[in-house]
């Protein structure tokens, strides 16, 4: 067992291992990657997926076709390698399959850096991007605006969907006190608390108003599903995950802190009520634009930032930007294991998630017990 230190001002802060076996870096150096080497692994495998991935699917469409309408529709159409292929084909791959793949990267991204923030803010290894009752108000509005009607038209699925998960956070905000609270026990408490209650009332309306088509609808919608992929939300959700996600990154000293607990990072001179509320509402705000644009996909923020932390350590300056890339790659392959696996039938991609995480992460769990 690793023994720790007192820790001084000004001196470089390590996070320790969290109470829970939570995933150490491997200790031999002759087995552990450099750190340029796993982001340029992570960056070629992200392209590489993003290209496989359009190839994914019942339509069986050639590298050739695929580059020369994308090149056509960003405006290199002279540099196409090939005629241009039938309307048919062009909108199959440029108004369904990318966007879905790009929209699968941005979900996975925002889900899997909001859980490793999550799990170092709230100091408890089983965090995740759900924890703060986003879903549960997201599945409200979006039930809202599907059964209730509420918004005449004006406000979409999404839209609803976005404001509630907004609203349930700033419930459980409210209750922890704002940047007050000093306890993360009752942080984990509050967002389960308010999780609960939006779930009653998402049931509630169900059963009250619900027919058997539109509970079906919803519930396909819950389980998650990148189906509904369009340019439009997914620029809107890209914008909401990158730009929090890179500002998550400017607190990486501060989450390495918080492993040691609130206190010592007060005594290292960081503003922790600031940086707790700021990294709340970061990950609330990616959290609702991913489950606005795909539904509640499970396990990714949980298991995603563990496996990272086997192959570059707990400092966060690595862990976010490589949980993000992580992320995105693996609800790329899932993804494409949903819309194929079960062809003609399509799987909703948070039904994948759960049926492969569990068993992974009880995997990655029961080797980190034995170390």
């Amino acid at each position: 067992m690793r023994t720790w230190g007192a820790v001084r001002a000004g001196d470089p802060v390590v996070p320790p291992t969290l109470d829970v076996p939570v995933i150490e870096a491997p200790r031999r150096r002759g087995r552990r990657l450099g750190a340029s080497a796993i982001i340029v692994l992570f960056v070629v495998g992200l392209g590489a997926s993003v290209i496989a991935a359009s190839f994914i699917g019942t339509a069986n469409i050639g590298f050739l076709d695929v580059l020369a309408i994308v090149l056509r529709h960003i405006g290199l159409g002279m540099l196409a390698p090939v005629e241009p292929a039938p309307p048919l084909i062009d909108a199959l791959i440029w108004e369904s399959r990318l966007p879905r793949v790009l929209l699968a990267a941005t979900v996975g991204m925002g889900l899997a850096v909001s859980g490793a923030v999550l799990q170092s803010v709230t100091r408890n290894p089983l965090a995740e991007p759900y924890l703060l009752g986003v879903s549960s108000g997201a599945s409200t509005g979006a039930v809202a605006v599907m059964i209730l009607g509420l918004g005449s038209g004006a406000v979409s699925l999404s839209m609803g969907a976005f404001a509630g998960a907004i609203l349930a956070f700033a419930i459980v905000l409210v209750l922890i006190g704002g940047g007050r609270v000093s306890n993360p026990a009752r942080v984990v408490l509050t967002g389960v608390l308010v999780s609960q209650f939006f779930s009653a009332m998402t049931s509630l309306v169900l059963m009250l108003n619900g027919d058997a088509d539109s509970t079906r609808g919803f519930t396909y919608w819950l389980l998650g599903s990148l189906g509904g992929a369009r340019w439009e939300p997914l620029a809107v959700a890209s914008a909401v995950i990158v730009v929090c996600a890179l500002l998550c990154l400017l607190f990486a000293s501060a989450l390495d802190a918080f492993t040691f607990g609130w206190d010592t990072a007060a005594s290292l001179g960081i503003d922790v009520a600031r940086a707790r509320v700021a990294l709340m509402v970061l990950t609330a705000l990616m959290t609702a634009a991913a489950v606005a644009a795909s539904g509640a996909i499970g396990f990714i923020g949980l298991l995603v930032p563990h496996i990272v932390r086997l192959l570059a350590g707990p400092a966060h300056r690595m862990l976010l930007p490589l949980s993000g890339l992580g992320g995105a790659i693996f609800l790329i392959w899932v993804d494409g294991l949903a819309r194929v696996a079960f062809a003609p039938h399509e799987i909703p991609v948070g039904v994948i998630t759960a049926l492969l995480g569990a068993p992974m992460f009880a995997i990655v769990l029961r080797k980190a017990a034995a170390r």
